[in-house]
């Protein structure tokens, strides 16, 4: 069985970026909320335990403990910002409020010899309003911020340590290096998660799944859809049938590519079902966004298991999902973080269904299922293909779901695109990204409308939002700075030559506060 690492989620919306660096440094991880039965953890046989951290407090009623078995584990231990105050508490240490919150950017200093941090200053991120009053027993103060006399604390005979910032994000800029010591370094994890050994795991986890059965696939074209089928294929060969519902939610000139990759580079076999105006009475009316969901998870259910039954009824169905997705989901058996919002193919299928589903790609990262995709010869128009929510553009079509709107949105979105495309500023790979290079790009038509002047007549028409992000791991993201003549360019030909839209804005929001999709 490979090293690993077990990670005790205690709320935080960014627990799955301590999975994301370890995985970087090709540790193995996985993710369970913090009071997980102990068996389901100690089957991965870990080397150790990180401790996430939390919105919540220690000290308040009924806040997230580590469970007894941890520490009769005699495992290392790493507790991040709340997890370092959850340890502290659980060994009789004295956490306690502060009038003086550190958030954002601060200096730590390393003062004393350890295995973690090397003696010194270096900038983290903090997020925390409480602190360590009193150190437990046997352990020492080995860093301190002008805002965390104990910013750093370890115990170097028991290897516990406790680190009051957030070394998973991207604003901590040695804290891959801090998560890669502690796993490798201290707890001797041998750094075997690679894009091979991913497949290897992922091919024997389909095959004792789905054993000699057939499997229909669910396919749309995109990233996740494309390499968990030709994951699955890998897998049972000739026992894999894939399937492409047109739903009318695609964008310009896709539901042509999508068939030209699958059928002729993959030689995957593909069953087409035209199926836009079940699609369009389905959403007809429809404008909040998890309505939408539900409903679109619900119809590509019902045409599956209909499609299913033309076949001999096949017990299991292969999904894209991927981790992002879970994440956002809230899915209850991997973390307790608040829900963002459903995806169809995670949190949006109904609770009754004929198919025991297929998620090969389940618990990796976009750029993991992006290594994979390479790994098993798939087309760079696809492996690096922008990303696509499930539910398509009906939640980038806000409001109103009918061919008129989506038409209109389809041309914005292949002018943006192309423009992008144009200035070389699409990402087409981890090693041709730009400074300026987008990691995700599409318009959005808002449900509003607003006053404009078009050859000295009022117009009144829709106005179209762009939004294009840099990211790493789709967790966090930040908008892309592009170039104002180039959003001048793409502007005037969308209030040119689309119909019906007379006004173009540029998102400028970060994620978080805001998701990357709007709905």
């Amino acid at each position: 069985m490979i090293d690993s690492i077990a990670i005790l989620d205690f709320g935080s919306q960014y627990t799955q970026l301590i999975a994301r660096r370890l995985r970087a440094a090709n540790v193995y991880c996985e993710l369970f909320p913090w009071n997980t039965e102990p068996g389901s953890i100690f089957a991965l046989k870990p080397k150790g335990f990180i401790l996430s951290g939390s919105p919540l407090s220690v000290y308040l009623e009924n806040a997230p403990q580590i469970p007894d078995y941890v520490f009769e584990s005699d495992l290392p231990i790493l507790g991040i910002c709340y997890g370092m105050q959850a340890l502290t508490k659980a060994l009789n240490g004295v956490v306690a409020e502060t009038k003086d919150r550190e958030y954002g950017s601060a200096q730590l200093n390393v003062f004393q010899e350890n295995p973690l941090i090397p003696i010194g200053e270096q900038t983290v991120w903090m997020s925390h309003g409480d602190l360590i009053e009193v150190l437990p027993e046997g352990f020492t103060r080995l860093g301190y911020s002008e805002n965390s006399p104990v910013a750093f604390m370890g115990n170097l005979k028991r290897k516990y340590f406790g680190v009051q910032f957030h070394p998973e994000v991207q604003h901590t800029p040695n804290g891959i290096e801090i998560l890669r010591r502690f796993a490798i370094d201290i707890c001797k994890v041998e750094p075997s998660w690679t894009t091979g050994s991913i497949l290897d795991t992922g091919i024997q986890n389909i095959k004792a799944q789905v054993g000699d059965e057939l499997i229909l696939s669910a396919v749309s074209g995109g990233v996740d859809s494309s390499v968990a089928t030709a994951m699955v294929q890998k897998a049972v060969g000739d026992q894999l049938i894939a399937i492409f519902i047109e739903n009318g939610l695609l964008r310009k000139d896709e539901a042509f590519q999508v068939k030209r990759v699958l059928q002729e580079q993959l030689g995957i076999e593909l069953i087409v079902i035209d199926a836009v105006d079940r699609f369009m009475e389905g959403l007809k009316n429809i404008v909040l966004p998890e309505e939408k969901r539900t409903v679109i998870g619900e119809l590509f259910i019902r045409i599956f298991e209909e499609e299913a039954k033309k076949l001999g009824s096949p017990k299991f169905l292969v999904q894209g999902t991927i981790y992002p997705d879970v994440v956002e989901s809230s899915a209850p058996d991997r973390n307790h973080a608040q829900k963002i919002k459903s995806h169809h193919n995670v949190g949006g299928l109904p609770e009754k269904m004929d198919f025991e589903i297929v998620e090969p790609l389940r618990y990796l990262f976009k750029d993991e299922v992006r290594a994979v995709g390479e790994y098993l010869g798939l087309p760079k128009e696809i492996v690096w293909r922008q990303p696509f929510p499930g539910p398509g553009l009906a939640v980038r079509c806000l409001g109103e779901i009918n061919f008129e709107r989506l038409n209109r949105l389809r041309e914005v979105d292949a002018i943006f695109t192309q423009e992008l495309e144009n200035a070389n500023l699409l990402l087409v790979s981890k090693n041709e990204q730009q400074t300026l290079g987008t990691s995700q790009a599409f318009a959005v038509l808002l449900p509003i409308k607003s006053v404009g002047v078009m050859g000295d007549q009022r117009t009144y028409q829709e106005v179209v939002a762009l939004r294009a992000v840099t990211t790493e791991d789709f967790m966090t993201a930040d908008w892309a700075r592009l170039p104002y003549d180039l959003i001048a360019k793409i502007s005037n030909r969308i209030v040119n030559e689309v119909k019906g839209v007379n006004r173009v804005v540029y998102d400028i929001t970060s994620k978080p506060p805001a998701t990357i999709e709007w709905e």
